[in-house]
């Protein structure tokens, strides 16, 4: 087991002196290094994006090192907790065993005691897991162009996971330049993720409900219809997903492409982001420009290509297409115009017996992190007769047509 950690250290030469000892050492991975304590809501997220199993923090603002302690006791159980500081000192010492920190590490930092203290720190993230009272499945789905067929994606993905059991979804549609959703769903809530977002800050059990659209266990909050220039607070979206992150298994949000500031904030609350390609060139040259985009502000390690109808007649091979996007291709969804269409025409998810409804059911499972069932044994054992029978009646046909063509 790789250890995640988080180093939390403002004296920047006590830090770098740490992380270079963590490196030597090896078995743990520095995921962030900051160098100043951040913000209660920055570090909340960083934790639940970045899911390290530790953080080592620095004590040289003993009050605010402090606050930092209890806020994460608070929302993360079974997140470890490294102090470390510049001179063993009993008084502090004390105080962070009053607070329930168990692992001290003052400088100079010997190997052997930082190996001790990271089994001690490993035995017990195997033994109780990191765990928050609010999900980390947040998912953004950005299309590399308009038409890329990400709205269509996103919505029959969210149905998918909500199918699951205990798998309950939220679709939030953020494109507000199109409302898409809402026409393929066939919603007739009013209620917008405007009004909604109007509310965020105050939002509550008896409001909600009157707010969402439901399918199933699925719900949603639909853009509305088409209203040029208006745009969202950055505090309303993220008061916006607090609230959805207590009440969710998962939450799927659609965006425009274009950007916008406050997309920009989903994606840092989003664990993964989706940039939906086709295999056409001018899809692919957008998508590589927003990948290099994200990496510019920090955010391409969470981005994932889906690359869309793809088909045995495209130009270019997948190698190809990695080659064009700088990065691999998570998934690809084969091209059923007549499938989508029938499913956008009766408001309906694209059914799950086709090869399409197939790859979607599989990206849902890998979303909410399970393994797709596998078929019961007698099932399998059907399917192989089934197939034997299909293949001896092609043989069949084959040899009545040959002694038809020779008689």
């Amino acid at each position: 087991m790789v250890l995640r950690c988080i180093v939390i250290g403002p004296e920047r030469e006590l830090a770098d002196y740490l992380t270079g000892a963590l490196q030597e050492l090896g078995g743990i991975a520095v995921v962030k290094d900051l160098p100043q304590y951040p913000h209660e809501y920055e570090l909340l997220r960083m934790v639940r994006t970045m899911a390290p199993q530790v953080v080592f923090l620095g004590l040289q603002d003993l009050e605010r090192s402090f606050e930092i302690v209890r806020l994460l006791q608070g929302e993360f159980t079974g997140l470890q907790i490294v102090a470390f500081h510049d001179a063993l000192d009993s008084s502090i010492l004390m105080k962070l065993m009053q607070i329930g920190i168990r692992e001290y590490l003052p400088s100079p930092f010997e190997m052997k005691e930082v190996a001790e203290i990271l089994i001690r720190v490993r035995d017990a993230a195997e033994k109780s897991p990191m765990a928050s009272a609010q999900t980390n499945l947040v998912y953004s789905f950005l299309p590399s162009k308009p038409g890329s067929g990400t709205t269509t994606l996103t919505v029959n993905t969210a149905i998918a996971m909500a199918r699951q059991p205990e798998g309950n979804c939220l679709l939030l549609d953020l494109d507000l330049n199109s409302g898409l959703v809402r026409f393929l769903l066939k919603l007739e809530n009013d209620r917008t993720i405007l009004d909604a977002a109007e509310h965020a800050a105050n939002m509550d059990e008896a409001l909600w409900p009157n707010l969402v659209s439901s399918r199933g266990r699925m719900d949603v909050l639909h853009a509305g219809r088409i209203q040029a220039g208006v745009r969202l607070a950055d505090t309303a979206i993220r008061d916006l997903i607090d609230y959805a992150r207590k009440n969710y298994k998962a939450i799927c949000v659609d965006l425009s492409g274009n950007m916008e500031k406050y997309a920009i904030e989903v994606m840092k609350e989003s664990k993964k982001i989706f940039v939906v390609c086709t295999p056409e060139i001018p899809s692919l040259h957008l998508a590589r420009e927003k990948f290099h985009y994200l990496k510019a502000i920090d955010l391409g390690d969470r981005v994932n290509f889906l690359l869309n109808r793809q088909s045995k007649t495209d130009l270019l091979q997948l190698s190809e297409i990695e080659n064009l996007l700088g990065a691999k291709v998570m998934m690809s969804f084969p091209n059923d115009y007549r499938g989508v269409n029938q499913a956008m025409a009766e408001g309906k998810e694209i059914s799950a017996s086709t090869e399409l409804g197939k790859q979607i059911n599989k990206l849902g499972y890998a979303l909410l992190e399970r393994s797709m069932p596998e078929l019961p044994k007698q099932a399998k054992q059907e399917a192989k007769g089934l197939s034997g029978l299909f293949k001896f009646g092609v043989g069949r046909l084959a040899a009545i047509s040959d002694g038809e063509s020779k008689g």
